[in-house]
């Protein structure tokens, strides 16, 4: 096993003004490339295409936005310099599959995107996150139209709005990568002493790095989607040297490197009963914590260097596709006939509404179906 040399063990960049400069700019054009592809390519995909089949509505979004997803991996790997190094077991492209992630920062889900991108399965990924981040200007648009699922973090409330989505993820046909962090928050120092205290008084394990996952969600994909998925994977992600926060990434001063440990689950071998997937689940993330405490000690996982760099042409190919149709979009808006700054404040209302509200059309032909 290769063991990392010393000239990655890069530190702490310094934010200097080149850098907020560099990463305003890149903010900018992520705000924008993405304004653009959402109220014109993605209003046909999601409201348009949707209303006729809901199978080429998910092509068709998932084609134009791993375009864009794309951007990110190509800011944090070819841009900021930060090195991603994956381990573990291998993750065929195509997959239908649900992975259970630690939640360390607030970034860790922007970092799965490295790996959807070289599987091939960007476009399909799907989020279980706050529904406070829906209300993200323009963000919260793209997380809508790629079907992410926002929850208050009470399953009282989130219950019924959760298993009505994924209700709709059961098409054999799609491709789907959906991520759930069990623990629901983000890992603190603060939040740990209050995990470690509940688990000392309930007689449940003490974790390191990780908080007490929670397992209603976890419970209730596994019920809803056990017959269409292919796989379950446990994913790790670990920083060095120190965890990066959304600006920290913007402006490429951290992290230095990012590795992701994956191990695969078959769907046999996780219980089918919500009292037996709670102890399973639990004991996951013991596994988990004692791999972290690996990491912090030896500096990475274990049979790292499963996966290849991204190419540097293929980024840029997709980078100049991006520009040249934000480019095209934005002459149509401020440029061109009135009919068009008609159809953006219109795709734009659409948005806001069906952003606030989590609605989206149904097809056409489910109506039929059901009247008949």
């Amino acid at each position: 096993m290769e063991v990392p040399s010393a000239k990655h063990e890069t530190m702490h960049r310094r934010l200097t003004p080149l850098r907020v400069l560099r990463g305003l700019i890149c903010l900018l054009v992520l705000l924008l490339t993405a304004f653009m592809m959402i109220v014109y390519c993605g209003f046909f995909s999601t409201v348009v295409l949707r209303l006729f089949s809901l199978h080429y509505s998910r092509k068709v979004t998932a084609f134009f936005f791993s375009s864009w997803l794309a951007l990110w991996p190509f800011l944090f790997e070819k841009i900021n310099k930060t090195k991603v190094t994956f381990s573990g077991d291998d993750v065929p492209a195509r997959e239908r599959v649900l992975l259970i992630c630690n939640h360390r920062t607030e970034v860790d889900w922007m970092y799965l995107w490295d790996l959807a991108l070289r599987k091939d399965s960007l476009g399909y990924i799907k989020y279980i996150l706050k529904s406070s981040l829906m209300k993200l200007p323009v963000f919260g648009w793209s997380f809508q139209i790629l079907e992410f699922i926002p929850v208050e973090r009470k399953w009282e409330v989130d219950e019924a709005k959760m298993r009505q989505m994924l209700s709709k993820f059961k098409d054999p046909r799609d491709p789907l990568w959906l991520v759930l962090f069990p623990e629901g928050t983000d890992f603190t120092e603060q939040k740990c002493l209050r995990s470690q205290k509940y688990a000392a008084e309930n007689g449940l394990p003490i974790l390191k790095n990780l908080l007490l996952p929670k397992s209603k969600g976890f419970n209730a994909c596994l019920e809803d989607l056990r017959s269409t998925l292919d796989a379950v994977y446990d994913v790790t992600i670990g920083y060095k040297h120190r965890c990066p926060s959304f600006l920290d990434n913007v402006f490429g001063v951290d992290p230095s490197e990012v590795h992701i440990h994956i191990r695969r689950v078959t769907l046999d071998d996780i219980p089918l009963s919500e009292s037996e997937v709670t102890p399973w689940l639990m004991d996951t993330f013991q596994r988990k914590d004692q791999l972290l405490s690996n990491f912090n000690s030896e500096g990475y996982f274990p049979l790292h260097g499963a996966e290849l760099n991204l190419s540097t042409v293929k980024c840029l190919i997709n980078v100049m596709l991006v520009l040249v149709l934000t480019g095209a979009f934005s002459f149509l808006t401020f440029f061109s006939s009135i009919w068009f700054k008609i159809f953006v404040s219109l795709s734009c209302s659409y948005m806001v509404s069906a952003t606030y509200l989590n609605i989206r059309p149904e097809p056409i032909f489910n109506f039929v179906k059901t009247s008949l």
